[in-house]
């Protein structure tokens, strides 16, 4: 500061093109007191027609940088209007020297990538596609863009991000697109030139689109097929997913019929390992709302199962001789790779041996490299023979008779080939989503009624009527003629094992859909509707009899209105006393007083999962939420405190 005087430059307002960076340059000149000179003259930041005439060279300026760059903007759109602008190109692509696009002159390459597409038409994954080129050590072709290696092809080994890029690159299908991505401004990151990228647009939203401009190795109709194929696999609420390992097969299929939207598909794990349950609670998760219907997966599943088995079984010759022509087309397309990788291979090898034979014998120090490369590629060539041996032996060009026949006996017997141990959750899911587009389930209330609408691939419904099995034997809707019946059955005198022998063969069926009624079930029936007196009646213990305060746990349960099984939870927990009488059958005695029974009974009335949740304060909560983080010691404690 009143070091300088003058600060002199030649066209100063390009210092640089932003209204930000003149005006600081003046805001500093006019504190220090220097002067600005150009060409035109000299101008005084703090004369104010001075300070104008700077403000209006610099806001000039900032216009005509505007225009250049619109110029140039407006001259690449229209360039790539007319399909003339190059692009970057993926592989299986080349560009000749007067820019004309042609398909790579590499048949290997070429190959390669024909070998992707028609994976993914038969196979409808990703990953599964991935899978297979691993296997067959496929790999994919591109050209360098840039370096000493520019133009020459290098083999990389395939991944997913790289396959869904092909997928979804429209020039394989012939169409010259441009500007399918924006720019968000509000995304960009300093010191990251492409990021706030704004991708994934629809094709109407694209500046340029150009179809028949490329050569094409798939059709238009083809590329629009996978796109759809792309977006029907991704997780989402709108989309059914791609088929996964869960037992439940008709995940993302099966829609709701009382809102419309998918059924969510939910896992627990039980004897039987995982058992699938489809819930709706999208508006449930969105609004709060309660839960439209939720069912077990299994007796859904079989019923569709079967319908699409009796609807395939008339196909059945036409489906092993498309499999056997499906799996013989794979295997003679990736062996045709591995015999260009070998030609390739000896091109390399014939190459080297040209290029040591011309060199000159006395000059050893270019003759000694040139026989090393020579030795390499011979071992290359050698590593490549090896392993299309071991691959022909593994996976040859054509079936075996034996693969034949067993593909000719699985088809012939769809049921066996479906319960096959060879086919996999995933390929059944493929199967089913092959010929069925949704199955929409509508339940009776909480009742055992689910009636079922399947659309079919091509359009055609099929209705029925199902059962479901449910949690308590009160929600069955004939449960009012099971009790009445039962009663009459009772007051002839019949016993619980011919109870519900008449009652299975009248077709009244469990909670759990089963053929028959346990006899214990049918004894605790009788007991809970009052027709024979329960051991709840008996009030003697090892003690004596019990004493005022003193419940047995079944008791007590029914007089709060909770299921016995979560008072006998609390009282593990220890959130209540109790102890259990040695006399057969050994149940529990539970010490509650009235104002004890309100309190049990006011717990209940708490939304479900309160006691787990971690709340801010304790205020009128009768229970410690310590207890809950390990409700088995505590609850163990208490019940030897309580002995």
């Amino acid at each position: 500061m009143g070091h300088v005087g003058l600060v002199l430059g030649l066209e100063m307002s390009r210092l640089a093109r932003a209204g930000r960076d003149w005006h600081q340059l003046i805001e500093l000149c006019s504190l220090a007191g220097a002067l600005l000179a150009d060409a035109d003259g000299v101008y005084d930041p703090n004369w104010y027609n001075d300070r104008l005439l700077l403000g209006l060279k610099g806001t000039m300026t900032e216009l005509e940088l505007h225009l250049i760059r619109q110029r140039m903007a407006s001259g690449r759109l229209a360039k790539a209007g007319r399909g003339e602008l190059a692009v970057p190109l993926p592989a299986g692509y080349a560009r000749r020297s007067s820019g004309e696009v042609a398909l790579d002159p590499d048949e290997q390459v070429q190959a390669v990538v024909r070998l992707v597409f028609s994976l993914f038409e038969q196979l409808g994954t990703v990953h599964a596609m991935l899978r297979f080129l691993v296997e067959h050590q496929v790999q994919i072709g591109m050209r360098e863009r840039s370096g000493p290696g520019k133009g020459e092809v290098a083999w990389r080994a395939p991944h997913q991000q790289g396959l869904v890029n092909m997928l979804r690159n429209p020039a394989y299908a012939g169409i010259y697109a441009y500007g399918r991505s924006r720019t968000d401004w509000s995304r960009r990151l300093p010191g990251h030139e492409h990021s706030g990228r704004v991708r994934g647009l629809e094709a109407g939203q694209w500046l340029v689109r150009i179809e028949g401009a490329l050569p094409a190795y798939i059709s238009v109709e083809q590329y629009e097929r996978n796109q759809a194929r792309l977006a029907a696999n991704r997780a989402r609420a709108e989309s059914p997913g791609a088929p996964r390992e869960g037992p439940a097969l008709l995940g993302g299929l099966v829609v709701c019929g009382i809102c419309g939207h998918r059924l969510q598909v939910s896992y627990e794990t039980s004897g039987q390992g995982l058992t699938g349950r489809y819930c709706c609670q999208r508006r449930h998760h969105t609004y709060g709302e309660p839960r439209c219907q939720q069912m077990a997966a299994r007796f859904l599943d079989e019923h569709v199962v079967a319908q699409v088995l009796s609807a395939l079984a008339p196909a059945a010759l036409e489906l092993s001789v498309t499999a056997a022509g499906q799996a013989e087309g794979r295997r003679a397309e990736a062996g045709r790779i591995w015999r260009q990788r070998l030609e390739r291979a000896g091109f390399a090898c014939d190459r080297a041996r040209r290029q040591y034979q011309l060199a000159e014998p006395e000059n050893r120090l270019v003759a000694r490299q040139l026989e090393r490369e020579w030795e390499a590629v011979l071992a290359e060539q050698a590593r490549l023979g090896e392993e299309y041996e071991r691959y022909q032996q593994r996976c040859p060009a054509r079936l075996t008779p034996a693969e034949l026949a067993a593909i000719r006996v699985l088809a012939e017997d769809i049921p066996a080939l479906w319960a096959a141990p060879t086919t996999t959750v995933a390929d059944r899911k493929r199967l089913l989503r092959a010929v069925i587009e949704s199955v929409q389930v509508t339940a009776d209330a909480a009742t055992e009624r689910v009636h079922a609408t399947v659309t079919w691939a091509g359009g055609q419904q099929t209705h029925a009527d199902l059962s479901r099995p449910v949690a308590r034997i009160d929600q069955l809707s004939y449960y009012p003629a099971l009790t009445q019946r039962i009663r009459a059955l009772a007051g002839e005198g019949l016993g619980n094992t011919a109870i519900a022998s008449q009652l299975a063969s009248e077709g009244f069926r469990t909670p759990h859909l089963h053929e028959r009624f346990h006899d214990g079930e049918i004894q605790h029936l009788i007991r809970r509707l009052g027709l024979r007196l329960g051991l709840d009646h008996d009030h003697r213990t090892n003690r004596g009899s019990l004493e005022p305060g003193q419940w047995w746990l079944a008791a007590l349960a029914r007089e709060i209105g909770m299921p016995a099984a979560t008072l006998f939870g609390w009282l593990r927990r220890g959130w209540v006393s109790g102890r259990q009488d040695t006399r057969p059958p050994r149940r529990w005695i539970i010490t509650a007083d009235s104002a004890e029974v309100e309190r049990l009974r006011a717990l209940h009335q708490l939304p479900a999962g309160y006691h787990n949740r971690r709340r801010w304060t304790d205020n009128g909560i009768p229970i410690d939420t310590s207890k809950d983080k390990e409700p088995g010691n505590h609850g163990r404690e208490d019940l030897r405190s309580s002995h």
